[in-house]
């Protein structure tokens, strides 16, 4: 099924979307998509059901065929500091930001967002599987923050980091118990996570 345009007005509409919002390490990563109005593909589609051959051919193409698009992100250290819900709105801003082309809308997964601008805004759930800007969004921000934790992974290699993306898996949350929190971890996050750690 082929996804759609939110406005068949012709409005510049830009998708945004984050990525890494659940980890317990490393930073979220947001994405603002501009496409071409007669953008399509058959394949696009919300990140989470791609493979990541897809998602890494679907980066390629956005990347390439895009009117604009930016990635922006937020560090754990900020993270602490302003909680999760907000550095996610503050990623999203900050890929808004490196637009080279203002949008006249912006379309945001999820249910809340905070103004940008003045820019009007439509929170959609589950507009990744929706509408074509926010599933393109959801590719640049998912793609661009795991090859981030590649790189954090040759740095900190006993925490799983190249597979399971700093998200609180098993080995993850037994690395944790076994080797501590490294300065990628989110520290408000510490009291939630040693309450999990029992096998």
């Amino acid at each position: 099924m082929l996804l759609k345009h939110f406005s068949d007005t012709k409005l510049v509409e830009a998708g945004c979307d984050e990525a890494g919002r659940g980890c317990l390490a490393g930073a979220v990563f947001a994405a603002a998509v501009i496409l071409p109005f007669d953008f399509e593909d058959e394949l696009l589609n919300d990140s989470k059901k791609l493979s990541e051959k897809q998602r890494d051919a679907l980066r390629t193409l956005v990347e390439k065929e895009a009117v604009a698009w930016a990635v922006g992100q937020v560090s754990p250290a900020e993270i602490d500091k302003i909680n999760i819900l907000n550095a996610s709105f503050l990623a999203m801003h900050r890929a808004i930001d490196q637009l080279n082309v203002k949008p006249e809308l912006l379309l945001i997964d999820g249910n809340r967002f905070r103004t940008y601008a003045g820019i009007p805004h439509h929170c959609i759930i589950k507009g990744d599987g929706k509408y074509m800007s926010i599933a393109a969004a959801s590719i640049l921000a998912k793609t661009h923050r795991d090859e981030y934790m590649q790189h954090l992974h040759q740095e900190f290699p006993e925490y799983g980091w190249n597979t399971n993306k700093g998200y609180p898996t098993l080995k993850h949350k037994k690395a944790i118990q076994e080797f501590g929190f490294t300065l990628y971890h989110r520290k408000t996050f510490n009291a939630a996570i040693q309450t999990k750690l029992d096998f």
